[in-house]
């Protein structure tokens, strides 16, 4: 039976550092199905978001605290998980102490937590060789991984800062949420003034955004917790930004035949990778004819004229309709997939009314007694 308790132990430390090898220091996606981690936060995400979906206003701000607070119970998991692997192994060896107190596994399990957290208190101590060598395995593990904690959240935060810029530079060019129309209808030259119009300005910024969903990709794909931060904005997400870049995307090529349309078609493979490959990661399947009610009858001419103000050459309107349904088809199941698993809201392709940006916005309205004023059709970065 000692073998048995011993072999237990062990097994509980090698399964927690495998998994925190994988979370942390693997950079790559891992595909094996059966993982702590994994079990983790699909056990936790479901009661927790169908909690937040029942506290009216204060649902964003409960569903935001899921991913810090889920990080911190994971690195909590994961230490209680090799404090007792190594509490295991000590009562299965026949708990060699010396003590001045009665010897049980409660015993055990202290040595073992004041060993790897190093406090060296001495009030019980190793009295075997065997004993010994474990509580200095254990101290040596013990400070390893607090210096990996200490060393991996600014990486993390690093990533999700450098994530949030970029969402939050879409505001002022995109609305609030991001639409396609607003996007095309905001990069348009009304007055013509600018060499080469809209197309330079547009193709530059599907360029920077190719670049976004690039490191989107890998980031979420090493630090798949990325995905429940959310952004300080209710009205904003990573999938929202993601989503509008689709769509601007899709428009682009459908009704342009000239500008930034090979431009487009990088960023949407890319945006769509991204896609695809998150919802593998959380194991979402598309789902289907979710996404129909975005795109609002006439909203798609609009869409289309918007883009085409800048002057640039046009496709036959009976293109457009077949064309933009297909690439529809590639990407809206697996972010309607994405929406529903992580409780985000995706944008429409345009606002059935004017609103206002999230920076034309402020919450002492009432004092202030008025907004900003919306930007005007003539405006235009």
């Amino acid at each position: 039976m000692s073998y048995l308790i011993t072999a237990i132990g062990a097994i509980l430390i090698l399964a927690v550092l495998f998994d925190t090898f994988e979370v942390i220091i693997l950079p790559r996606q891992v595909t094996r199905r059966i993982r702590f981690t994994r079990i983790f936060y699909r056990t936790t995400w479901t009661p927790w978001a169908a909690v937040a979906e029942r506290l009216g206003r204060r649902r964003e701000a409960s569903l935001g605290a899921y991913g810090p607070f889920s990080l911190l119970l994971l690195l909590s998991l994961w230490a209680f998980g090799l404090i007792l692997g190594f509490a295991l192994i000590h009562y299965g060896s026949g708990s060699r102490l010396n003590t001045t107190e009665s010897i049980n596994f409660l015993t055990d399990l202290y040595l073992s937590a004041t060993t790897f957290f190093t406090l060296g208190l001495g009030d019980v101590t190793p009295a075997t060789v065997h004993s010994r060598i474990f509580v200095a395995l254990e101290a040596g593990l013990g400070f390893g991984f607090l210096g990996m904690v200490i060393s991996y959240l600014p990486v993390l935060y690093g990533a999700f800062a450098q994530r949030e810029v970029s969402i939050s530079l879409l505001d002022a060019r995109a609305g609030s949420p991001p639409t396609a129309y607003e996007l095309l209808k905001r990069y348009g030259d009304h007055d013509g003034t600018r060499p080469g119009g809209h197309g330079d300005d547009l193709e530059q910024f599907l360029r920077e955004w190719e670049r976004w969903s690039a490191e989107l990709l890998e980031s979420h794909l090493s630090y798949p917790v990325l995905a429940y931060y959310r952004s300080q904005h209710s009205n904003q997400s990573w999938l929202s930004a993601l989503s509008c870049i689709l769509d601007s995307c899709s428009v682009i090529l459908v009704g342009l035949k000239s500008g930034p349309v090979r431009q487009a078609r990088l960023t949407f493979a890319m945006a769509r990778h991204a896609v695809i490959d998150l919802c593998q990661v959380f194991d979402t399947p598309p789902r289907l004819g979710e996404c129909e009610s975005r795109l609002l009858p006439g909203q798609q001419d609009a869409i289309v004229k918007a883009l085409q103000k800048g002057g640039l050459g046009q496709k036959r309107k009976a293109d457009w309709d077949k064309e933009l349904k297909e690439l529809r088809s590639l990407y809206e199941p697996y972010i309607a997939a994405l929406s529903a698993h992580f409780r985000l809201k995706l944008p429409p392709w345009a606002h059935e009314k004017s609103i206002h940006d999230n920076w034309q916005s402020t919450p002492w309205k009432e004092i202030t007694g008025r907004e900003l004023p919306r930007i005007k059709d003539t405006d235009h970065f």
